[in-house]
């Protein structure tokens, strides 16, 4: 008897094909207008659209339900309090040690040293205005909670979903009842995540075989420099920073934690947002990790907002490359602020779309770089998007094990169990005779 494919590497094996696909038609196709009017912005574009759409679809209901279910399972205010003063400044702590050691790498391999400006078409790039920090806290609260689920403004979600939950716990049996239905609706949103994710290879497909037929291979070559270092960043804060700190504060093993997330990063990757991930995060942290839903309900949707570790990394290298272009020489103060930029602009751009641009403008605004360099970097940006996004949601999970290690909210034996968690395979309920 054969052994059935998992999801996992059905939806690896569709980005694969997605990747060759959409590299191949860049290379040979680029100008046909059939392929790229029905399948390129036809079939691919509608498809993986929708499967975001579907994604995104799941995020206010799921992290509501859950987010009420973790806070009344706590049952104690001060608890959780201690939670969320935990996660918030863990999440700083690795956004700082990701952006100094992205200026470490970048200072030490000077990317953009020998860079030919004048053969370079920067795209044009105009900054945003970044909100005032002031405001960021005033809005916060919601000054209209039905707006703030219908635009998904995660922050204020998290604030009225919490207050709402603290109420019900206040209430006594009338919100012990409250809790058992949303204990009863979380389960079913689980069950539609699972339903969504059957068709995860498909959409995935489309997303990666449209992505990479706009953006080909060709793009990266002028940009190898930056493109290489922002990687090695990467990958050296994600497997060595997020190692060490589970090793020692999570008391997990590295290994098993990178293989039971790998679901998540492949969403991440393939959707380049953490927001349209939480389900899938939650999930596999939840049901692979064993993480109490107590703890995670509160810690994911939060780092989704405020974690920035990935986009604090490519400021880091994209500072020092833009510096080098232009013959720009920044000194510690200045590398100094950068840092203080970087974890200051993490909170006060939460939520706010185009983040990464915007933070990176406000950076080079405080310590005197042209924010038109931008512009050379944005071809390559969408491709640094996705691993990025990798490296956030792997933030989230960190912080979520240590912070849940430290209250006791996760189970060793689900984390050990190599099957704990794996979606079954979907078989929709009929009758028989």
């Amino acid at each position: 008897m054969t052994k059935k494919t998992s999801l996992t590497n059905k939806i690896l094996i569709a980005m694969g094909l997605g990747l060759i696909l959409g590299s191949l038609i860049n290379i040979f196709a680029a100008d046909q207008t059939i392929i790229q009017s029905y399948f390129v912005n036809g079939l691919f574009h509608v498809i993986g659209s929708a499967f975001i759409n579907a994604l995104k679809m799941l995020v206010v209901p799921l992290v509501t339900f859950s987010l009420i279910c973790g806070v009344c399972g706590i049952g104690d205010i001060s608890a959780l309090g201690r939670i969320g003063l935990k996660s918030f400044l863990l999440y700083i702590l690795t956004t700082g040690i990701a952006i100094t050691l992205a200026l470490g790498i970048a200072i030490t391999l000077a990317p953009g040293k020998d860079f030919n400006q004048q053969q370079q078409h920067a795209t044009a790039f105009v900054a945003k205005a970044s909100p005032p920090i002031t405001d960021v806290f005033i809005n916060i609260i919601p000054g209209n909670p039905i707006a703030a689920f219908a635009q998904g403004n995660m922050l204020q979600i998290i604030f009225f979903v919490i207050l709402f939950a603290i109420a019900m716990l206040m209430t006594g049996e009338i919100g012990r009842q409250l809790a058992d239905t949303a204990e009863k609706l979380n389960e079913v949103m689980m069950q539609v995540v699972t339903l969504v994710m059957d068709f995860a290879p498909i959409g995935v497909f489309c997303l990666m075989a449209k992505t990479f037929s706009e953006q080909g291979f060709a793009l990266i070559v002028p940009m190898i420099g930056y493109f290489s270092v922002v990687i090695l960043c990467l990958f050296v804060h994600a497997l060595g920073t997020f190692s060490v700190l589970l090793t020692f504060f999570a008391k997990l093993n590295p290994l098993v934690f990178f293989r039971k997330m790998r679901p998540a990063h492949i969403f991440a990757f393939s959707t380049a947002s953490s927001n349209a991930t939480i389900p899938v995060t939650l999930r596999a942290l939840e049901k692979r990790i064993g993480v109490n839903n107590t703890t995670a309900a509160f810690t994911v949707p939060l780092g989704a907002t405020i974690n920035m570790d990935g986009t604090a990394i490519m400021q880091g290298v994209a500072t020092v490359f833009i510096a080098n272009v232009y013959q720009i020489d920044l000194g510690l103060t200045q590398y100094i602020t950068i840092i203080g930029m970087s974890i200051l602009a993490s909170i006060g751009t939460a939520g706010v779309p185009g983040v990464g641009l915007i933070m990176l403008a406000m950076v080079f605004n405080q310590v005197g770089l042209p924010v038109e360099g931008i512009g050379l970097i944005l071809g390559v940006d969408r491709l640094l998007d996705m691993l990025r996004t990798v490296v956030n949601i792997t933030g989230d999970a960190t912080v979520t094990c240590i912070v849940a290690r430290g209250e006791n909210t996760i189970d060793d034996s689900i984390f050990n169990d190599p099957e704990a968690g794996t979606v079954p395979e979907l078989h929709l309920p009929h009758k028989t005779a």
